[in-house]
């Protein structure tokens, strides 16, 4: 099982320099990867600084050699797919290939997506979701592409270069554990990871058996679960069949209390030094 780090760039981390200073710190540290949130607002009463998620990958991608980079999870309802193509396949030739897109439904609990005039229904975001995600992973192809749909259009493009990873970087869904057999877990099976937040035991066990259901088979899917005290236990990670184990920060940590506990790198028997 690989560990993940799971970053909010809020607050003191909204400084691009710091989280480049976290990144290298957990590279060194055994951590297998280090992932931001992607908001543009949060609760005043949490954060007030936010920060791009992709500038601070692509300095965190500067600074490391080995750690995995990508957001956990980029709403796709706030996106143009091309743009965002173009800043992940960037960030993947940067890394040198250590770059993950996740992306999802997004939230609209402080108004970030209401304020601005995007859906808000869920039912028509999953849908755009759906459209959106299988158009991104073309894209990512290289090859030429025409596609009009509901959502998005793309009248004749080619989109070069191609990922660093072929035959395209990782797509990984996220999916709430309250609903373990819902259509976003399967929307994440018929890509290459899901990532699980909000779950207990019984309903990682019974979303890892959708996706087997869907798949076939869980040969080269990761399943990323939220561990600490937000999450499973190590113990209850290694029983569920989860291949990650996501550490979330909270926003309310302060920038010293984060150091020291990337420092202490993974628990005991995670640690990647490769």
């Amino acid at each position: 099982m690989r560990s993940g780090l799971f970053l909010p760039p809020f607050n003191e981390l909204s400084d691009p320099r710091r989280l480049v200073e976290v990144a290298v710190l957990a590279e060194e540290s055994g951590w297998d990867g280090v992932f931001l949130w992607d908001h543009v607002l949060r609760r005043p009463e949490e954060a007030l600084a936010v920060a791009d998620p992709w500038v601070c990958l692509a300095a965190m991608a500067a600074a490391t050699s080995r750690v995995r980079l990508g957001t956990m999870v980029t709403p796709l309802v706030r996106r143009r797919p091309q743009v965002l193509v173009r800043q992940v396949v960037t960030l993947d030739h940067l890394s040198g290939g250590r770059a993950v897109l996740g992306l999802g439904l997004g939230v609209d609990t402080t108004g970030e997506l209401s304020r601005f005039g995007e859906l808000v229904d869920e039912r028509r975001r999953g849908d755009l979701l759906d459209e959106g995600v299988a158009l991104v992973a073309e894209m990512m192809s290289g090859e030429h592409v025409v596609h009009r749909g509901r959502y998005f259009t793309v009248d004749g493009a080619s989109f070069l270069p191609r990922p660093v990873q072929q035959p395209r970087l990782p797509i990984v869904l996220g999916a709430r554990g309250s609903s373990p057999t819902s259509r976003a877990v399967r929307r994440a099976a018929a890509y290459d990871g899901l990532f699980l937040v909000d779950a207990g035991p019984g309903e990682v066990a019974a979303a890892r058996a959708t996706v087997e259901e869907v798949r076939g088979s869980l040969d080269g899917f990761e399943l990323a679960v939220l561990t600490g005290p937000d999450g499973l236990t190590p113990d209850e990670l290694a029983r569920s069949g989860a291949t990650w184990a996501m550490r979330r920060v909270s926003p309310a940590q302060k920038l010293q209390q984060v150091v020291e506990e990337v420092a202490l790198g993974p628990p005991p028997g995670r640690a990647s030094r490769s």
